[in-house]
């Protein structure tokens, strides 16, 4: 097995590195690789964002969003997390077998103090909790296993970019997933930085692994997957299964309830329900709105485009906006 050296912190980079290693990479048939990102938020590949993520505080934290090709949950990292691929090209047998690829990560945790074991399906846990969660993808040519590790990550930040906006659900939230979730520093003998944790993991991990550094031609292409698949609106959004979302909201001109119906990412349909008064015909904004792209600049350009705020008596645009996202 190589271990290739990365130090990237741009998610969509290291997928596509993922990617690089699975199917052009030439130097050996089995690969490791260690690396953490930006403050992201990673949706799985059947997952449909708008109903998983919390998409007005990813934008306003600059939290990235981007799909995985792997299936499971939508996860949560920072800069104080960290995530392990396993990748083996022209494997004996396609099957799903996590506790494989579990198992080291655990025997690096014991060897500095921490007591891990995997639970249920994919996930390991400390005390109870959980701390990783675990993915796998499989063709006829290669198998990926990639995981994820709160080292330090920040709960509260987890907690409010996934879907909720209410503060008071929001509370409960972020006190139920301390409860259920933990950090893998909270039960280390002593306190240690991120990079720390991840030398010490690395040299427990790499015993008897050769190191393996990217040339410039490997990085080229790297990026080119990168633009070409995990950088699209196509591929992290525009994959969205069908969907309806209603929201409703009691305004000053009354109440309005929004309801989406949103295939592949585009609005399909869209209607406007309530008790509102209408100052022009509803059907002409919901002729603008079909064939949007669901999402909120696409939206906002066609609602200041046909002024949309002049559609309905005392409800302003940016409150049109709010309902349909």
């Amino acid at each position: 097995m190589i271990y290739i050296d990365n130090h990237s912190t741009d998610a969509n980079f290291n997928f596509a590195l993922e990617k690089y290693a699975m199917y052009e990479l030439d130097i050996a048939q089995e690969y490791f690789i260690f690396w953490r990102t930006s403050p992201t938020l990673m949706i799985g590949k059947y997952q449909n964002p708008y109903q998983e993520i919390n998409m007005n505080y990813s934008k306003q934290n600059d939290v990235n969003v981007v799909r995985r090709i792997t299936g499971g949950g939508t996860i949560y990292t920072d800069m104080n997390g960290w995530q392990f691929s396993f990748i083996v090209q022209n494997p004996s047998t396609n099957k799903i077998e996590f506790s494989k690829y579990t198992k080291p990560i655990i025997n690096a945790l014991d060897n500095i103090g921490v007591v891990a074991y995997q639970s249920g399906r994919n996930d390991l846990l400390i005390d109870g909790k959980k701390f990783s969660g675990n993915a796998q993808f499989h063709d006829n040519k290669v198998s990926l296993h990639h995981g994820s590790i709160l080292f330090d990550t920040d709960l509260e930040a987890l907690v409010r970019a996934l879907n909720v906006e209410d503060e008071k659900i929001i509370s409960k939230g972020i006190k139920s997933v301390r409860e259920r979730v933990t950090n893998v520093a909270d039960y280390l003998p002593k306190k240690i930085s991120s990079i720390e944790f991840r030398d010490v993991m690395l040299k427990f991990l790499l015993e008897g692994m050769e190191t393996y550094t990217l040339t410039k031609k490997d990085m080229k292409r790297v990026n080119e997957i990168k633009q070409e698949q995990f950088d699209t609106w196509e591929w992290n959004m525009g994959k969205t299964p069908k969907f309806n979302r209603t929201k409703e909201k009691r305004l000053a001109g009354g109440k309005l309830n929004v309801c989406s119906y949103v295939e592949k990412g585009v609005i399909k349909d869209i209607q406007f329900y309530g008790d509102f008064f209408a100052s022009r015909n509803i059907e002409d904004l919901r002729d603008v709105l079909c064939e949007a792209n669901y999402e909120k600049d696409s939206i906002k350009n066609k609602l200041i485009e046909v002024k949309a705020d002049t559609f309905f008596y005392e409800i302003k645009l940016n409150e049109i906006l709010e309902l349909i996202l």
